[in-house]
């Protein structure tokens, strides 16, 4: 098991690495990925450390999964173009986890994009940290509008 000093989530919740956060709470830590399938893909994660799903406490597993359908939500409503969102959860290396802190993808599609499941692993957009914040800005402040639950 690694420790938190040793996973770069850890280090992102605890606030020694940098991260342009989207949503947290005292279970749920939401940021947008630094390599991006397409721009607005945000990590949701837990708080405490959990490698795989089977190590996930079942109530936060259940919340992470509400958190990510608000901010799917919430990321079809900030302007970024999104005509569609994929849900995605590596759980083990040869199902493509990379870092072993369990994490849900929230990824936004749409027609033309070159996202490709298959293919995902390899296909990053180039994005600077200023657009990471910007857009986390963008889909924090969605969050709570229009007609979903507020977070």
């Amino acid at each position: 098991m690694l420790s938190p000093s040793d996973c770069i989530f850890c280090r992102i919740v605890a606030g020694s690495a940098p991260a342009s956060v989207v949503y947290r709470d005292d279970d749920v830590f939401a940021f947008m990925d630094i390599r991006p399938f397409n721009v607005g893909h945000v990590l949701v994660v837990p708080v405490h450390h959990a490698a795989y799903l089977a190590d996930l406490d079942l109530d936060v597993g259940g919340k992470l999964f509400r958190i990510a359908q608000q901010i799917a939500d919430a990321t079809r409503r900030s302007g970024i173009r999104c005509e569609g969102i994929n849900l995605f959860l590596a759980d083990g290396a040869i199902a493509g986890q990379e870092v072993f802190h369990t994490h849900l993808h929230v990824i936004p599609r749409f027609d033309g994009d070159e996202f490709d499941l298959l293919d995902a692993l390899a296909s990053f957009v180039k994005v600077s940290r200023d657009q990471l914040d910007d857009t986390a800005a963008n889909i924090r402040s969605a969050i709570g509008s229009g007609h979903s639950h507020p977070l």
